[in-house]
C-alpha cells in the first residue's frame, strides 16, 4: 500500500486530502503541530496521526525517524502554509522583516525541513511523490498581467513565499529524477489561511492535490499545476 504523509492535515484543505487519499487506499498520515487536533483529525479519518511543527527540526527529525520505523513513506504533501498579513490587507510598506520570516519559516524552509529529513524514507520508495503545495499568487507571469487575481493581489509575504516554493520544487525535480516534484495552486479556496473568504470548497481545492499525489512513475515531475492543467511560472 501507499504510505502519505500530509502535513498541517488536521483541518482544511490537508483534512480533505486525506480524506480523499484514505479512499483511494492509501496509508495517510495527519502531521499536525497540535497532538489533541491531529488524533481527533486521524481517528475521524482513519489515519495516523504525527506530531509535527514544520518551523521545528527537532520535531521534523523524529516525525521521521517515527515513520521509518513504521514502514517509511512514498507520498510528501507539503501543505502547512501560514500567512501573516491578513490575506493581503496589510499595505506593503507595512510589512516587516519579522513577518516575512515567520511566513519563510513555515512556507519555504520548512518545506526543505521536511525534504532534508524525508528523503531518504522517500529514496527508499518504489514510486516516491513530492506534493508542494503553492498558489496561483507565485506565478511571476500573471503577476504582471494586469486583470489576473495575481497582479490585483496587494500582500507581499505569502507570494513571495510561494514563488520560492516553485523555485524549491523545480530544483529538488531536476536533482531526483527518479521522483516525481511537483508544486500545485488548490484555488481560492474557503480555509482558516483566508478567514474562509475563498469562493471554492474544500473537496475543490484539494481535487489537484489528491491527482499529482498519485501520479506514477512515468507521471510529470517539475511542473507548476492547478486543476485544469499547467500554470504559467
Amino acid at each position: 500500500m501507499t504510505t502519505t504523509l500530509i502535513t498541517g492535515a488536521n483541518k482544511g484543505l490537508g483534512f480533505e486530502t486525506a480524506r480523499r487519499l484514505i479512499e483511494a487506499g492509501h496509508i495517510v498520515y495527519i502531521g499536525s503541530r497540535d497532538a489533541e487536533r491531529g488524533q481527533r483529525a486521524a481517528a475521524e479519518l482513519g489515519a495516523r496521526s504525527v506530531l509535527l511543527d514544520v518551523t521545528d527540526e527537532g520535531s521534523v527529525q523524529a516525525a521521521a525517524k517515527r515513520i521509518d520505523a513504521e514502514g517509511g513513506v512514498d507520498v510528501l504533501i507539503n501543505n502547512a502554509g501560514i500567512d501573516m498579513e491578513g490575506n493581503g490587507a496589510l499595505e506593503v510598506g507595512e510589512v516587516t522583516a519579522e513577518m516575512m520570516r515567520e511566513v519563510f519559516d513555515t512556507n519555504v524552509f520548512g518545506v526543505v525541513r521536511m525534504l532534508h529529513a524525508f528523503l531518504p524514507l522517500l529514496h527508499r520508495s518504489a514510486a516516491p511523490v513530492v506534493v508542494n503545495v503553492s498558489s496561483s499568487l507565485a506565478s511571476m507571469t500573471r503577476s504582471t498581467t494586469p486583470g489576473t487575481n495575481a497582479f490585483a493581489y496587494p500582500g507581499l509575504s505569502y507570494p513571495a513565499s510561494k514563488a520560492a516554493v516553485n523555485r524549491l520544487t523545480v530544483q529538488y525535480a531536476k536533482a531526483l529524477p527518479q521522483m516525481r516534484i511537483n508544486a500545485v495552486e488548490p484555488g481560492y479556496t474557503a480555509t482558516d489561511l483566508n478567514a474562509h473568504a475563498g469562493t471554492q470548497t474544500v473537496a475543490q481545492g484539494a481535487e489537484i492535490i489528491v491527482r499529482m499525489a498519485q501520479v506514477g512513475p512515468d507521471g510529470p515531475t517539475g511542473g507548476y499545476y492547478d486543476s485544469t492543467g499547467s500554470l504559467p511560472w
